[in-house]
């Protein structure tokens, strides 16, 4: 029998949860994992749903902001047709492959294998012909993540059928599977797919030689963002918006050039770009000039609205974070500003300059994985990973997630095959 969490369909338990999460977010942790449709069940292996896919045993899987959105019913309505239940949650994986395994490109991997897993579920792993995007290499664009013979889901972690990394075991296509080089330690490859993710984000800035960039947020998201544009773009100056002491220190070895808290934002833009504010009757401050690249990587309707506030006429803002709340877009209007969403990762070629490999890649750059394994090898991570949690113990893990930053904890993930 495989062990694994199981979110199932309740709205009575999801309504419980988001209200819980909602009005009383001090009290989010402990109350909204209780009242959540979620449980630990024990149920058989998950089948192979057709060839090329492979049985994996996860080592650790981190907890997403993503998943966390999820489990506390802040996440939008958006994402129902797009996920299938009930389904383990669980996409930033490192795990052992059960079979040996032909990969795309023709490399052979046997039984027993490391591997990351890229959670995307699309026309390659439900058996189609490949959309436009996914023709393209762009596969987190794919049009089809809820046909084929699959169940809808749009990644691993959101679909009945594939299983997640909150469980024993789950089933992946041989076009989502990367090896893990033996130099690798599992606390850093659990960062693989987030890292891919914030590669991915790095492309969509377009960020241009001598361009000055604002990061909101620095969680997991965040720092990770700020590594990847540190790593792969030309960016002359980086300002990170941090709320806790320990996010204050990860960004400063991140690379950031300075660091605001978050009621300086406006103020600090202002004064390294030497901008005018103005002051409406009603709402936040906001900027005549900015930054060249905003990047809202916590996913809130304030973090947003900053983003849109302090960014210069003509300049591009990001939407990494998962969006929640309504935000005023008169400055997109207004200062003819670009809005760019990014979402997981893709297995083509990003932008960025030439020559930024990181000593001791794994393998080619060419892809966001590929990029993000390089990442992982050099970046100063150590000590991201800031808890680890058997499976029996999944409310105390949620609950330290939900209250990372405040707890100084950037990551929080899970050892399926640890006893309580």
């Amino acid at each position: 029998m495989t062990r694994g969490l199981e979110l199932y369909r309740s709205l009575p338990r999801y309504a419980a949860a988001r209200v819980v999460s909602g009005r009383f977010p001090r009290l989010s942790g402990a109350a909204a994992t209780t009242a959540a449709p979620l449980r630990l069940v024990d149920r058989g292996d998950p089948g192979l749903p057709g060839p090329g896919w492979v049985t994996v045993r996860p080592r650790l899987a981190g907890i997403c902001g993503s998943d966390l959105a999820t489990v506390t019913g802040q996440s939008s309505f958006y994402f129902s047709p797009l996920v299938s239940m009930p389904f383990t949650p669980g996409h930033e994986i490192v795990g052992d492959l059960q079979e040996a395994v032909t990969l795309a490109d023709g490399r052979r991997l046997d039984a027993g294998a490391r591997v990351v897993i890229d959670p995307v579920l699309g026309c390659a792993a439900r058996g189609l012909e490949l959309c436009v995007g996914c023709a393209a290499g762009r596969t987190s664009r794919c049009d089809r993540i809820t046909v084929g013979h699959l169940a809808p889901g749009l990644q691993t972690g959101f679909c009945a059928d594939t299983g997640g990394g909150w469980s024993r075991a789950l089933v992946a296509h041989h076009s989502q599977l990367h090896p893990v080089p033996d130099t690798l330690p599992d606390s850093r490859a659990v960062l693989v797919e987030p890292l891919a993710t914030a590669v991915h984000t790095a492309g969509r800035c377009g960020v241009r030689s001598g361009d000055r960039v604002l990061i909101i947020g620095s969680g997991a998201v965040g720092l990770l963002t700020l590594l990847a544009i540190r790593a792969y773009t030309k960016a002359e100056h980086v300002t990170m918006v941090a709320k806790h002491r320990r996010q204050v220190e990860l960004a400063r070895r991140f690379g950031a050039d300075e660091v605001l808290a978050p009621d300086d934002a406006v103020g600090g833009v202002r004064r390294a770009n030497r901008a005018l504010r103005l002051t409406p009757q009603l709402g936040g401050e906001y900027l005549l000039g900015g930054v060249d690249v905003a990047i809202d990587c916590a996913g809130s309707a304030s973090s947003l609205s900053t983003a849109l506030r302090v960014t210069r006429a003509g300049g591009r803002v990001v939407l990494s974070g998962v969006p929640a709340g309504s935000v005023d877009l008169t400055p997109l209007w207004f200062r003819e500003l670009e809005l760019v969403g990014t979402y997981a990762s893709s297995g083509g070629a990003r932008p960025g300059r030439a020559g930024t490999e990181p000593a001791g890649a794994a393998e080619p750059v060419e892809s966001d994985f590929g990029r993000a394994l390089a990442l992982a090898a050099t970046a100063p991570l150590d000590g991201v990973v800031s808890a680890v949690y058997p499976l029996a113990r999944w409310r105390e893990a949620l609950d330290h997630a939900l209250s990372a930053g405040r707890l100084g904890a950037v990551k929080i993930v899970f050892d399926p095959a640890a006893s309580a």
